[in-house]
């Protein structure tokens, strides 16, 4: 008996642009806003070399 009923992911096509467009706001927002902390540091830091990834891997 084979499971054939595998679910998927759709993950869109251009994930790093919009992850891009995201980091760009907000790091732009918490730069007016003046909000700083070393944990939203490194959660934008993550998201940079994410999105960084995602679009290095769109341009195979």
């Amino acid at each position: 008996m084979q499971l054939t009923n595998r679910r998927t992911i759709a993950v869109p096509r251009n994930l790093g642009t919009l992850l891009l467009a995201f980091w760009l706001i907000a790091v732009g927002t918490v730069s007016l806003l003046s909000l700083g902390s070393p944990v939203l540091s490194a959660v934008l830091n993550l998201l940079a070399v994410f999105a960084g990834v995602m679009l290095l891997l769109e341009r195979r």
